[in-house]
């Protein structure tokens, strides 16, 4: 399956949080991107270190100036379950506006044809790490890495400038 392109559908599917009342929850991602702008950001697993520390501090980081380009949400997904996730976000002190949400059957992640099989490294399927703006729907912006390799901050390459102020003309 080909990865998630600019100019694409984003695919609904099932995604698992809990909320702030501590109720576990499921969630259509339909549900949460319908009409809005988004930044819906990836991660090969929960508490790796190189996410933990580096691509996941900079979307925190970067979260207001993000809202003030338009963004409403910033949606993290892993191939980790709900609980993980949860237990992650508390890991933070700090966590803003980014909501920690989990694809724990991978299914999702297969979805968007973004999976990375690190079978060989005990880790079983994962998702690649990658960042996509989302405009109701549309995929505007796809910072997608090749492999699980950490080439750079998806944050950094989420260059602010490059998030339009109007509907791209595919629209």
């Amino acid at each position: 399956m080909a990865p998630i392109a600019i100019g694409d559908t984003i695919p609904d599917g099932t995604l698992a949080f809990f909320d702030e009342l501590d109720k576990l929850q499921e969630v259509s991602v339909h549900s949460l991107i319908t009409g809005k702008k988004v930044v819906l950001f990836g991660i090969p697993g929960a508490f790796t270190p190189t996410c933990s520390m580096q691509h996941v501090p900079g979307f925190i980081e970067k979260s207001e100036e993000l809202k003030a380009k338009g963004v409403e949400d910033l949606l993290l997904i892993s191939v980790n379950d709900p609980f993980v996730m949860k237990a992650w976000k508390k890991s933070y002190a700090e966590t803003k506006n980014v909501k920690f949400l989990g694809d724990g059957a991978a299914k999702y992640t297969h979805a968007l044809g973004l999976e990375l099989d690190l079978s060989e490294k005990g880790l079983g399927v994962r998702s690649r790490r990658f960042a996509l703006l989302v405009d109701d729907l549309k995929v505007v912006v796809a910072n997608i890495e090749s492999g699980g390799e950490f080439t750079e901050p998806q944050v950094k390459s989420f260059d602010m400038a490059i998030i339009p102020a109007k509907k791209p003309e595919y629209y």
